[in-house]
């Protein structure tokens, strides 16, 4: 079977996906009557008895020989429409290719009823002399700021202003049109009147559906209504929307989709936008906090040689040119703690960590958290920090420190409840947690598997089951079992307690901090141990050799702090799950419509990381 192509055309065309008349010779030109709508002509093509293989992409393109400046569309039609379609104001003339083949860049789903109809409303924007993809568009203002400055008498002119926005609604009265218009910043309504707007403006107006975007002068104005208004003097077309939007009084709906394609989450669902921009007020906040107490912030390798600093199954990739395995980090804790060695006393980054591991309501694969180190500080310190970014944060994004959680508040004012570990254990428990046939007894009851298991892995058990879900707080957990926190350093007081804190707020932790094992000898031991018994193919199962070799040097006394990013930003907007506060979440492989898949969106964010055999850092709740 024959099929159309290029061959015959310049290097150039054919790279960019398209031909002409003028280059290709060989190859006939057609001119669409006077009039001819694009639907009419595309109902035409497909029903000629010579097209080729129906999925195979036929291009069809404009002559250069018009004067007019063309645009890119690409219409994604399967049978007579190219990938690339070079439409114009004037007469186009369209070059058919009936011998050789053209490998498409893609041949999407033919447009529905809904798209025609839109791409019709792009050639009349077209005609009327405009670019249907817009152009710089300097000096407009927020829409918030911008009615705070409308007058507040009725039908009187305030200021001209210029807006650019995206349009969320429109309704006919008469010869008047009102359409509103949403940016970051709010909305507004648009009225356009048909006495005070040319004929070219008047049927742009026409051409507009919801989801364009738009550029806009005129004066502010009341309307009899007493609502805030642009009276629109001229209207500049910044991007034709071709998609439909969702369903305007029943909007989006589905889980996964949302997710998935969350710039229509952002656009239509009511706060997504605001709640994810907090995040960034949030982060903000905290670099500004460590900043005034004298940190510095620094960037780190993300890919490791060792996976090392948490007990998380690492990603694994390869470099080429130096054919070596690398894991994406699971943590950010031991090149501070290098950093330390080298003199930066005051240190911290907000980074991106990778655990290949689980997702749910508060677990993402893919996380972002903060780690800080201060020399000659403790656990202590770490927890008056804690409690100063945290407040700080919250009223940057919220005014005060009383915050709305569910259907409760949360008062978040310092100073913050200090209770040990042990005293939790026993009060929710009922024993002590040295009592090991009582917590045994305890961990049966719960149903937790106890045939095997080390003793103060029941009593870590015990507490997540018991305690964790009834610490409300804010309240610090101080003091841990020094068997559960074997790298971490000991009480001066008490060998048996490692000063080590975890900060829960509504049964989440939060943050998790310690004093810092500087001892290189027991960090090398504890190191041997671990490794101990493990597979040398497992990726956790390096000894970070280096890390022991820059303890050797001296890492000063230190106090050190991890906080979940992610779970911060759940705290602080009221939010249930942390894809809600991410941007772009993982989600699994996008499945052909009509086949079934599992759920399409994955959850999850950490905090501190845990033990490994290069860690220096405690077990975290979540085990990961």
């Amino acid at each position: 079977m024959q099929s159309r192509g290029s061959a015959g055309c310049t290097g150039r065309e054919e790279s960019a996906g398209f031909v002409n008349s003028s280059n290709c010779p060989a190859l006939g030109a057609e001119t669409l009557a006077s009039g001819m709508r694009l639907a009419d002509f595309v109902q035409r093509e497909e029903s000629r008895p010579d097209i080729p293989d129906p999925d195979h992409p036929v291009l069809i393109l404009a002559s250069p020989s018009h004067s007019a400046p063309g645009i890119d569309l690409a219409p994604r039609f399967q049978h007579t429409l190219p990938i690339h379609f070079r439409f114009r104001r004037a007469l186009p003339q369209f070059a058919n290719f009936p011998k050789h083949s053209v490998s498409p860049m893609n041949s999407g789903p033919k447009p529905d009823r809904l798209e025609l109809a839109r791409l019709e409303k792009l050639e009349k924007i077209q005609s009327l002399g405009h670019d249907p993809w817009g152009a710089r568009f300097d000096n407009h203002q927020p829409l918030a700021e911008v009615r705070e400055r409308c007058p507040s008498e009725s039908a009187v002119d305030g200021e001209v202003v210029r807006v650019a926005g995206r349009i969320m609604g429109r309704r006919k009265a008469g010869k008047l049109r009102f359409i509103d218009l949403q940016d970051e910043s709010g909305t507004i309504q648009l009225l356009c009147s048909r006495g005070e707007m040319s004929e070219e403006q008047w049927e742009l107006v026409g051409a507009l559906d919801d989801g364009d975007l738009v550029g806009v002068d005129g004066p502010l104005r009341r309307t009899n209504t007493g609502e805030v208004s642009i009276f629109v003097q001229r209207l500049h077309i910044l991007c034709k929307s071709l998609a439909q939007p969702p369903e305007k009084f029943h909007g989006l709906k589905d889980a996964e989709i949302l997710v998935r394609q969350r710039y229509l989450d952002l656009i239509y669902t009511e706060g997504v936008l605001q709640r994810l921009l907090k995040r960034s007020t949030i982060i903000d906040s905290v670099r500004q906090t460590l900043r005034k107490l004298r940190f510095h912030e620094v960037e780190t390798p993300v890919l490791h040689a060792i996976a090392g600093g948490a007990a998380a199954r690492p990603f694994i990739t390869h470099h080429n040119a130096l054919d070596m395995p690398l894991y994406l980090r699971i943590a950010l804790e031991l090149h501070l703690k290098r950093l330390l060695v080298g003199g930066i006393e005051r240190v911290y980054e907000i980074g991106r960590v990778f655990r290949n591991e689980g997702v749910d309501a508060t677990h993402n694969p893919e996380f972002t958290m903060i780690e800080i180190y201060q020399a000659y500080g403790n656990y202590e310190t770490m927890m008056d920090l804690t409690e100063q970014l945290v407040t700080d944060a919250c009223s940057a994004v919220n005014g005060g420190l009383q915050i709305p959680w569910n259907d409760s508040t949360i008062d978040l004012t310092p100073p913050w409840p200090r209770r040990r570990y042990a005293d939790l254990f026993r009060e929710h428990a009922g024993c002590d947690m040295r009592d090991e046939p009582a917590v045994a007894a305890v961990a049966a009851k719960l149903g937790i598997e106890i045939s095997g298991v080390h003793p103060d892995v029941l009593i870590n058990e015990v507490f997540e089951r018991t305690v964790e879900d009834q610490l409300q707080g804010p309240v610090f957990v101080i003091d841990y079992p020094a068997s559960l926190c074997p790298l971490t350093k000991r009480s001066a007081t008490d060998p048996t307690i490692a000063e080590r804190f975890e900060l829960y707020i509504r049964g989440m932790e939060l943050a998790n901090a310690y004093t810092e094992l500087n001892d290189p000898r027991l960090q090398e031991d504890l190191f041997r141990t671990q490794l101990a018994g493990q597979s040398e193919d497992d990726s956790m199962a390096k000894m970070d050799h280096d890390f022991v070799r820059a303890l050797k040097v001296g890492m000063p006394p230190a106090g050190g702090l991890g906080i979940g990013i992610d779970r911060l930003v759940m705290l602080l907007t009221d939010s249930r799950a942390i894809r809600d506060v991410i941007f772009f979440p993982l989600t699994r492989h996008e499945q052909p419509a009509g086949t079934a898949h599992g759920s399409g969106a994955a959850s999850g964010s950490q905090t501190r990381p845990a033990n490994t055999a290069n860690s220096a850092s405690p077990p975290t709740p979540e085990g990961n």
